[in-house]
Parts: structure tokens; sequence; C-alpha cells
């Protein structure tokens, strides 16, 4: 079997945070934000938490692609802050969607985790047991930020996104993968650590905000996004002349800048929302897809080839080539 994708679909929280009203709350002011990061405004819950977006991206998967919630056979979250530990968001929005008893599972890599989750769920797919696959990334970064914090609080935003597999004999969507991680830079980013705190052990004060060192970021990112991309569209036989758009993990516009120039290609070959959303971690690559389907800059059907690319905590990153 292969694995065709058939739809989009996202959501994101009313409440929109501008630059200028960050200014009220730390030291910061909207031209450091925009020229330095590219965004300017985020959206940020007002209380529902990860499996309400996911649920709600999920419902409008459903009702663009037209399947029902109890035709879907599993469903894969990604994302970095789950409700709880347990039980998962991916059970919760299958509860939520009022879909069958299926399997229900999350994936943490971050902000490279969609491209993790839809791995997964291509192989699902693939393995002839499974007919529909919700496959979705959603962050409530607003809940794990230090608002006092400039250095990271004016970056991220909250969200959902996903897209629905479906099986065939005919049409793959998935054309070649290239996925990494590096566990010895992981301090690089973290979040919501849990110390072992029991009696053999002395009390630890633990830090649940994220906590990140922007410049190893920026060049993790500049040497290792580069190197994925032209490695999975090489390997599949094709040419970077060949690719008509890039989907990349919404981050920061100066990091996109760095690896267009890099890969010697221009910027504009890479689509962007950042500027509305901020960095929304694993729910950044399918609001941007969902976003460019729903405006008919992209349509399913047109065979149009779309690397798909995130990078994140971990340290994660991989690519993904794809064919609508």
């Amino acid at each position: 079997m292969k694995a065709k994708i058939m739809g989009a679909g996202s959501y994101v929280p009313h409440k929109v945070v501008s630059n200028a009203m960050l200014e009220k709350m730390m030291d910061t002011n909207d031209e450091w934000i925009r020229t330095r990061t590219g965004i300017e405004t985020r959206h940020i819950s007002e209380g529902e938490n990860t499996s309400v977006l996911c649920g709600k991206a999920a419902m409008d998967i459903l009702e663009k692609t037209g399947i029902s919630a109890k035709e879907i056979d599993f469903i894969i979250v990604a994302t970095m802050t789950p409700d709880g530990l347990s039980p998962s968001t991916a059970c919760l929005v299958q509860d939520y969607i009022g879909a069958k008893p299926i399997m229900a599972f999350d994936v943490n890599a971050a902000c490279s985790g969609f491209i993790y989750a839809l791995s997964i769920g291509e192989k699902l797919i693939q393995s002839g047991t499974f007919q529909y696959g919700l496959i979705l990334g959603g962050e409530v970064m607003s809940k794990i930020i230090d608002w006092q914090d400039r250095s990271t609080a004016v970056l991220f935003g909250d969200g959902a996104g996903g897209i629905l597999l479906s099986a065939t004999e005919t049409e793959n969507s998935f054309l070649g993968e290239d996925i990494h991680s590096d566990g010895s830079r992981g301090e690089s980013l973290t979040a919501g650590s849990h110390l072992v705190t029991n009696f053999h052990t002395k009390e630890n004060l633990e830090n649940r905000f994220l906590q990140m060192d922007g410049r190893s970021i920026f060049d993790f990112a500049i040497r290792s996004v580069p190197e994925s991309i032209r490695t999975v569209v090489e390997s599949s036989n094709y040419t970077l002349g060949e690719v008509d758009c890039i989907v990349a993990h919404q981050a920061n516009y100066l990091i996109l800048q760095a690896i267009a120039k890099k890969l010697k290609i221009p910027v504009e070959l890479f689509a962007t929302n950042i500027a509305k959303y901020g960095n929304t971690s694993a729910a950044s690559i399918p609001i941007l897809l969902d976003e460019l389907l729903t405006n008919g800059d992209l349509v399913l059907g047109s065979k149009k080839k779309i690397v798909l690319t995130g990078f994140g905590g971990g340290l994660t990153w991989g690519s993904m080539l794809i064919q609508l």
C-alpha cells in the first residue's frame, strides 16, 4: 500500500498578541522583534489546552475531507506541550472527535515533531493494516514560556494543524525522507524538566520553563537543515531546481534566509507565515501547509514537489520530499 495526503486542517486560538502588546510586558519593542525574527503577532491560548487545539484542527481536517471520525484508524499527535504525562494528547483527541477506540499516541521531537509523526504515519499506512490516519502537530507554548524572559517570550505562539493520510494502491505522496537526532546537544533547548525526587534523593528545584541557547540553535539550523534538504531531494533522484516549494518550521525568518543562501536558492521558495503566528513548534509545518492549500497556493493532485523540513529540541531535524 502507498500513503496519500487527502487534506489538511488547522486551528489557532482567537487571542492575538501583537509585538506592541509585549512592549507593555517586558523590555522589548516591535522593531527589535520584527527585524530579528520576522514575527509581528502570535496567537495565545486563553485556556484551551493542547488536546483541544488538536481536536479542533482534527475536526477541521475531517470537515474538509468529508471523512467521518468513525473511519479514522489511528491518531498521532506531535507535541512537546501535552496536557499531561498521561493520558496522551492523542487519546484525548480520540475522545474529543468521537473516534472509535483506535490506536492513538504522542510523539515528542519538539519542533521536528510533525516530521517524525508523519514518517511514522506513512509506515503505518504502508503496512496495509490501516486505511485512514490523522497526523497532528499541536502546541500551547505559552504555558511553558517565562513571560519575563524576553529572549524566548517574543518568539512563540500556540496552535495546531495536521493532515489526513489514506491508503491507496496507486498514488504515493511520499518520495523520500532524511531524519536525525543528536542528544549530545540536547541542552541547547530544554523545557519542563522532571528531576528524580523521592525518599532517596534531596529536594531539587525544577524549572518548567523553556530555556534556549539561541545562538547554538541558529548555528545548528543553518548547518544541519540545508544538508538535510539537499540530501532528501538528491537521494530521491531530483534536483533542488525541481522543488516547487519548501514548507519549513517557522522558527525565525533570518534562519530561513540563511538556509536559502547556503543552498543557493531564492528565499521566495520558502513559504512563510511566521509574521502572523510566531514559532508554534510542532504545529508550524501543518498550520502553514493547511494555509497554503486553503489559499490555493498549493493544490492537491497538482503533482508539485514539496520539501517539509523541521528542526529543534533534542536536538532533532528532518526533511521529507512529498508530492501533492
